[in-house]
């Protein structure tokens, strides 16, 4: 059970690190709270096709890695309990 422990942590410290650098190697949104409020032209091209642009990628990547994130903290603190 130790060893599981040792691994899964392992896994964590590396999905922190993963996370951390993806968060990084994005762009941040120039629309600000206006943008928000009075809301994006979704009807463009680029609007449409955003998941195939790098920057599209990047954010399913950081998504994914996040829900794992928090499916490993949700384990680590069951295993530790016990």
């Amino acid at each position: 059970m130790e060893q599981v422990m040792n691994i899964l942590t392992i896994v964590y410290a590396l999905c922190c690190i993963v996370i951390i650098v993806l968060v990084l190697l994005q762009k941040s949104d120039k629309g600000g709270a206006s943008e928000t409020i009075v809301g994006g032209s979704g009807s463009n091209f680029y609007e449409k096709n955003k998941g195939r642009t790098k920057e599209g990628r990047l954010q399913k990547y950081t998504i994914f890695f996040t829900v794992v994130f928090v499916v490993l903290t949700i384990v680590l603190t069951i295993l530790n309990m016990r």
